[in-house]
């Protein structure tokens, strides 16, 4: 099959089971093309022997979508999460057995921008302590004063699906919005009528946050007591994307203190919270038990979008939200797998160099590898460069749209032939903060190359944990390095060093067999003032 063919049907009717509760007009589209087989709560025996026929699955978030489930299901074809995430699928079991997986990553989307603006604008006017206060008897109009949004700076930290309809609400308000997402280019910003900003200029300048960001090991405890003190006195803290990102023990100080005036909370670092968490009692947090996506028009477009992806995959035609690859035939798929992984390594290695936003990509082929269908690679390097920032499932097949999402342009050409090498890779992203540029080749027997970074010529296999570092070429860098590794016990598994001319720019990869703290890379990178330093696991 060729990349984006769904698997061919199997004789018999079409046969979808339904695992989880969904919304009644997403199983009326399933019932027009259909054999719907309703099978919720079972255990996963009973519903493993139902599947025995079935070449659809669709759930929610309780089923677990494991392989001893695919593997009872031989004919089935496409499995649907009513939903975002796909954490109780296992994505890759699936991939292997030809199996689409598919999702609704837009159908919550409204939900949580509204369910964003009312926390904001219910911890603005007091609205749930005022409302307790009259419920007791009390009549306390001077104790809940607000304060208003109009000509306030909403700063929003991310600015993706969710970050956009926020923006767009927030705008009607009256407010002026500040942006800071890494993976989304100024020119994108600005189109929607925000203003892209650093992240310190955010966090100096804005009255309200939102958190609109991915729990990601670079998010993970992002807004902490570092950040608040940077902020405005008296500025006021939305997070409805997901727990974890906020340092809740740091808010409470910030609370606490004043510095923080107020906060809306929606998720949370336990979920859920212990009932004598301290913000839960605290007379400036608004709370709720992550109600973001929970309105009945959200989980209506859910199952409407699976229904009808599962009903394109049964008319032969590609879904719209796949989260994995659709199968391509074994000899397609043998000779392009290498160029495959190699294309996903420089991506990630891109990923980890390039200072801010990637606005254009540029994907550069030469030699027989041009013989093949390159859209696969392509899109591999888009996935290796987008995941390590995102949350979201990222793979070939959803990797241009994100890309297209966050207003890069990404190009693919044909390239004079590179020395020597039969088939050869050059990515190159560009962005507002300058151009970085890999290239790389795949050996006899599939061994992966890495052949220059930037203006360097290097030989390096991209696998494992690695340190790239850019510095100026000069005796005793090499063994200083060396050292400061060697006294965190940290082991180096292979060197590689490349430069221009002696004593000019020079590029030193070190290949670690464990990770190197943020602490140890920023000390090895003042020791020898170097240009970058960077951690990047392959």
């Amino acid at each position: 099959m060729a990349t984006g063919d769904i698997p061919m049907e199997s004789s018999g009717p079409f046969r979808v089971v339904v695992a989880d509760e969904i919304a009644e007009e997403g199983l009326a589209i399933l019932r027009e093309f259909a054999d719907v087989d309703i099978a919720t709560g079972l255990a996963p025996r009973e519903l493993a022997s139902r599947l025995a026929s079935a070449q659809a699955l669709v759930v929610r978030s309780q089923t677990q979508v494991d392989d001893a489930l695919l593997k009872a299901a031989p004919r089935l074809r496409i499995v649907a999460r009513a939903g975002v995430g796909v954490d109780n699928i296992d994505v890759e079991a699936a991939t292997r057995r030809g199996v689409i997986v598919v999702n609704a990553p837009g159908g919550n989307t409204i939900a949580a921008a509204e369910h964003t603006l009312a926390m904001l604008l219910a911890m603005s006017r007091n609205i749930p302590f005022a409302m307790e206060s009259l419920r007791g008897g009390e009549w306390e109009r001077e104790r809940f004063v607000g304060v208003e949004v109009f000509h306030k700076t909403l700063g929003l930290l991310g600015f993706g699906r969710i970050g956009r309809e926020v923006a767009r609400r927030a705008l009607a308000l009256g407010l002026r919005i500040l942006v800071t997402d890494a993976y989304v280019s100024p020119d994108a910003v600005e189109a929607l009528g925000a203003e892209p900003a650093s992240l310190d200029d955010l966090l100096r300048q804005s009255d309200y946050i939102s958190i609109h960001a991915p729990l990601t090991p670079e998010t993970a405890g992002l807004i902490n007591a570092a950040a608040f003190a940077k902020m405005k006195d008296g500025v006021r803290i939305v997070n409805c994307a997901r727990g974890g990102i906020l340092l809740e023990a740091d808010l409470l100080e910030a609370l606490n203190s004043g510095k923080v005036a107020g906060a809306a909370l929606d998720v949370w670092e336990q979920e859920p919270p212990a009932a004598d968490h301290p913000l839960l009692r605290h007379p400036r947090v608004v709370a709720t038990p992550h109600l973001g996506a929970a309105t009945a028009e959200a989980q209506i477009a859910v199952a409407r979008d699976v229904a009808t992806q599962v009903r394109a995959v049964a008319e032969h035609a590609p879904p719209s939200n796949a989260v994995n690859l659709p199968a391509i035939s074994p000899d397609e798929y043998d000779r392009l797998a290498p160029f495959m992984a190699l294309g996903e390594r420089i991506g990630k290695l891109l990923a980890a160099l390039a200072e801010g936003a990637i606005e254009e990509v540029n994907i550069a082929y030469s030699g027989d590898v041009l013989e093949l269908d390159v859209r696969p690679v392509s899109r591999a390097v888009l996935k290796g460069l987008l995941q390590p920032r995102l949350d979201q499932h990222v793979n070939a097949v959803n990797a241009p749209l994100i890309a297209q999402e966050r207003g890069m342009l990404v190009t693919e050409s044909k390239i004079a032939g590179v020395d020597d090498y039969l088939s050869y890779l050059r990515v190159e992203a560009k962005g507002r903060a300058g151009s970085r540029l890999i290239g790389g080749t795949v050996l006899g027997r599939g061994e992966l190359r890495i052949r220059s970074i930037d203006q360097f010529a290097i030989d390096l296999e991209p696998s494992g944990s690695m340190l790239l570092v850019q510095h100026r070429d000069r005796p005793g860098v090499i063994g200083l390095v060396g050292t400061m590794l060697g006294d965190e016990k940290i082991n180096i598994a292979g060197m590689h060093v490349g430069r221009a001319a002696e004593g000019e720019e020079a590029v030193m990869v070190l290949t670690v067999d464990e990770q190197i703290p943020d602490r140890l890379i920023a000390e090895i990178a003042a020791a020898i003032d170097a240009r970058t330093a960077r951690f990047v696991e392959l």
